[in-house]
């Protein structure tokens, strides 16, 4: 697994937030719990799936905390400066697989903190721990198919990655759940690897023109190079590109796209796109390739229910 730190999320819980007091603060516990009281509460995984995220707790913790003092709330304001800073235990590490019941993090806290941050440490979490438990069943899926065939230690196993098929405000944290779930991630914007998809090769005329504009422009960028036919992939093989997505390829196709590559390009790799399935993940993940792409993963998950429940 790729080393997991946690990227800067404080823009985006300022955002949550701002929604979260544009019209005042929680005046429910304000009328319901006393200022003074203090919680325990623990944030408890509902179904199986894998972690993310569990350092966003914190972080939404303290920004609320500000959040609560500039608004003046006498009762909040006491509380939060008189007492004991709050104490977050994480029973679990991001990646870490859990089970229905199975406490994942405790928070003891005042109560007028905890429930103003509630809802949005649950959505937060909660959504990149749904991101993290898909990720994790793909790469499952291709493990499995590789120990299915008696000799898992010579076949190859594809890497799963994300694509650029994310929220605005959300690709760092939605890309790093992906890595908590095992999985890899695609370039993190336009700048950082140069892509040649349809429209670039209409543009020109061939993949091929396109490949040479493109190593002319950025010599030094890697560059990827999207492919409909296996026509398509031997001419561009002849060019040696970093890497060959074969966009909505057959299986077979694929299969024979792996031996064109071992026998024109060896050193390019290959990704392939469009068609997956969880059910078929294994057969593409074990034909020879090295990554499949699944935008899936960031642009239709759903979240891992999580609840925070007071004890």
């Amino acid at each position: 697994m790729e080393s997991l730190r946690l990227p800067d999320c404080s823009a985006l819980i300022a955002t949550a937030l701002d929604e979260d007091f544009a019209y005042g603060p929680d005046y429910t516990s304000l009328a319901t719990v006393p200022g003074e009281a203090r919680c325990t509460a623990d944030f408890t995984a509902r179904e199986a799936g894998t972690i993310a995220g569990l350092g966003l707790i914190e972080e939404v913790l303290e920004a609320t905390a500000q959040r609560l003092a500039q608004w003046g709330v006498d009762t909040a304001g006491s509380a939060l400066a008189d007492a004991p800073a709050p104490t977050i235990t994480l029973h679990s590490t991001d990646g870490d697989r859990v089970a229905p019941g199975q406490v994942i993090a405790t928070v003891q806290a005042p109560a007028l903190l905890v429930l103003a941050a509630e809802r949005t440490m649950l959505n937060m979490v909660s959504h990149v721990s749904g991101i993290a438990t898909q990720t994790r069943r793909w790469v499952d899926a291709i493990a499995a198919a590789a120990a299915d065939t008696g000799t898992p230690n010579s076949v190859k196993q594809a890497q799963v990655r994300d694509t650029r098929k994310t929220l605005p405000g959300l690709r760092a944290l939605q890309k790093y759940a992906v890595r908590a779930g095992g999985g890899a991630n695609h370039r993190m914007g336009l700048g950082d690897a140069a892509m040649i998809k349809d429209n670039h090769v209409l543009a020109v005329g061939s993949v091929a023109t396109a490949l040479r504009r493109v190593r002319e422009h950025a010599p030094v960028i890697a560059c990827e190079v999207e492919v409909d036919t296996l026509d398509q992939l031997d001419e561009v093989l002849l060019l040696h590109p970093d890497m060959v997505l074969l966009d909505n390829f057959a299986l077979a196709d694929v299969h024979t796209a792996v031996h064109c590559r071992q026998a024109l390009s060896p050193t390019t790799a290959l990704e392939v796109s469009g068609g997956l399935q969880l059910e078929n993940a294994g057969e593409y993940g074990t034909s020879g390739v090295d990554y499949i792409a699944v935008g899936a993963l960031t642009h239709s998950v759903r979240v891992l229910d999580i609840g925070l429940d007071f004890s």
